[in-house]
């Protein structure tokens, strides 16, 4: 199991640095383009809108396929959109490279379908908070090298060296799955035909009521982190002047504690606080990050902020994430998996779609006040999803 999970923690690396690489680029992309904000953070949108039909696809495609051919498939699509992403020289190429990034990205629900078959169910939240914390780390080392290598001028940026690099970062990532990862979701293990043709997301959260407590709960956080990553470029650009390096390194201050927490301290902390109570307290601390960038009227005021979002962040997600795996019957682990992150794909359609128009018409403060607002009732919905599973592990 242990090498499992270090080829695993190594792919989840190289596969979200990758992606990480791009995160404070593409405002920047849409605004040479001529693009107003209300329609720059719809095209951040685009890619999370075809995520949420695909990734509970690709959940049940890992169910009965196994996670490897799903893994390296997600991989191949998402190198393709990276090359467009690199050749775009208008929106409609951006746009198009987006939304194929999109459709591919069932690579995440299945790394993580994949550490839930690898781990013990009293081992999960640490299992899967090593994972998180390994795609912490891409995100944490993505956006500053992103920024590097796109340029510090806003007005003079180049973007084909970060989508080179995200490119030849997949391929590692498939090599790897290809030649080091062994498959998790053996025959054996896999669901019969006719459960397979059954499962779909709504009737997953029909059936399991604290899997959907926990779905709309994750929804929330992440519609405020979706809203957080898609305006902040414009943000920072127009508060202070900021260019995609300055941008990434700024995204580091969400990125690092959310990493630190993930890789060591939910380790700690769970065995003492367990999940439900420690996912509540991220929720808090973000929402007091959120507050507080919005009102952040300096740089050192600011990076305060995105450090309390990131601490929160770090103890919600894999702690909201091992509660829902609890709910899985073994063999649709995928399709769990697959419902789950189809919340946090609609909730990154939502934030962008409403990040820009809150941000032109409400003011700069507004698509953090909003956020926080709705981020708070996601408090309340991980204690209602409290109490014994419903499934077995």
């Amino acid at each position: 199991m242990r090498r499992q999970l270090a080829a695993l923690f190594l792919f989840c690396v190289i596969d979200t640095l990758g992606f990480g690489i791009l995160i404070p680029l593409v405002p920047y992309m849409a605004n040479r383009f001529g693009v107003a904000p209300q329609f720059i953070t719809p095209v951040l949108g685009s890619y999370s809108l075809c995520q949420l039909f695909a990734a509970p696809v690709w959940g049940r495609l890992s169910d009965r396929y196994g996670r490897r051919p799903i893994l390296m498939s997600s991989l191949a699509g998402a190198c393709v959109s990276y090359v467009l992403l690199g050749l775009a020289t208008n929106i409609w190429w951006l746009l198009v490279s987006r939304m194929l990034a999109g459709l591919m990205a069932g690579n995440i629900a299945a790394a993580f379908a994949y550490a839930s078959d690898v781990s013990r169910p009293e081992k999960r939240a640490a299992t899967l908070g090593l994972i998180g914390a390994a795609i912490g780390l891409g995100f944490t080392l993505g956006p500053p090298v992103g920024g590097l290598l796109a340029g510090r001028d806003a007005a003079s940026a180049t973007f084909v060296p970060p989508a080179v690099a995200a490119t030849m970062l997949s391929l590692v990532a498939i090599g790897l799955v290809r030649f080091v990862l062994p498959e998790s979701h053996t025959p054996e293990l896999r669901p019969p035909p006719a459960e397979q043709a059954r499962r779909g997301v709504w009737r997953l959260l029909r059936e399991r009521p604290r899997l959907a407590y926990l779905a709309v709960a994750t929804l929330a956080v992440t519609y405020s982190q979706a809203i957080l990553e898609s305006i902040f470029a414009i943000w920072a650009l127009h508060r202070y002047g900021l260019g995609p390096l300055a941008v990434g390194f700024l995204l580091f201050g969400v990125a690092l504690p959310a990493l630190v927490m993930q890789g060591g301290v939910v380790r700690v902390l769970v065995p003492r606080m367990g999940e439900t109570r420690l996912a509540v307290y991220g929720v808090l601390a973000y929402v007091a990050g959120l507050l507080a960038l919005s009102a952040a009227s300096s740089l050192g005021v600011t990076i305060g902020a995105l450090v309390l979002c990131g601490i929160g962040l770090g103890a919600y997600n894999p702690s909201a994430f091992a509660l829902a795996s609890k709910q899985s019957r073994g063999h649709d682990r995928g399709a769990v998996v697959g419902a789950y992150v189809a919340s946090g794909s609609l909730a990154r359609v939502l934030g962008p779609f409403t990040s820009g128009a809150l941000f032109e018409h409400l003011g700069s403060a507004a698509p953090f006040l909003v956020g926080a607002c709705v981020t708070l009732q996601a408090a309340w919905l991980v204690r209602r999803s409290a109490g014994p599973t419903r499934a077995a592990d």
